[in-house]
């Protein structure tokens, strides 16, 4: 609980600190625009807090759909597979330095379960993320013949699709309060 309380305090650091990274990788590329990409990243880092939480379990699900939409927002960005692998694992870098703090100050026996929990989720969300963008690339390949050309009503699903699973969310943060 720690680390997830310690991943809350920092969340708006760290989504500041990412989202500058990402907006000097969109150079040339679709963009979704900084409203939507921090949703986005809060959701990504709320959810982190909540997967190394006890209810880790009941968010699962949560953070396998916004890893998912993040690497379909990726693909719709124009970013190639391993840019979507590079920008999770710049998430791990700050984590890593971010949390040395909070994870150094916990009983020997559960700093390095601490680590090994977060590095599990980011890989399987890593995992994830390349399925939503392998998925978004070989749906835009038969949809529009192989030109992958974004269109103003896919980028706008996808949106939708952060609205549900800020939803989500929400359900998720009222399970813990309550």
């Amino acid at each position: 609980m720690a680390v997830g309380r310690g991943i809350m305090a920092m969340r708006d650091d760290l989504v500041a600190k990412w989202s500058r990274q990402l907006e000097a990788r969109q150079a040339g590329t679709v963009v979704l625009g900084v409203p939507a990409t921090t949703r986005l990243l809060n959701l990504m880092i709320d959810l982190l807090a909540h997967m190394s939480g006890p209810l880790r379990r009941e968010a699962e699900g949560t953070w396998f759909a916004a890893t998912e939409l993040y690497g379909r927002l990726a693909a719709v960005r124009g970013l190639a597979a391993g840019e979507v692998v590079e920008e999770i694992q710049y998430l791990r870098e700050l984590l890593t330095k971010d949390l040395a703090d909070i994870l150094v100050a916990l009983p020997i026996r559960q700093q390095l379960p601490s680590v090994l929990r977060i590095n599990r989720v980011l890989d399987r969300g890593v995992a994830n993320a390349v399925v939503g963008y392998t998925d978004a690339l070989v749906a835009t390949m038969f949809s529009r013949e192989g030109v992958p050309v974004p269109t103003t009503d896919h980028v706008q699903e996808l949106l939708g699709q952060l609205d549900a699973i800020e939803g989500e969310l929400k359900l998720l943060e009222q399970r813990s309060a309550g």
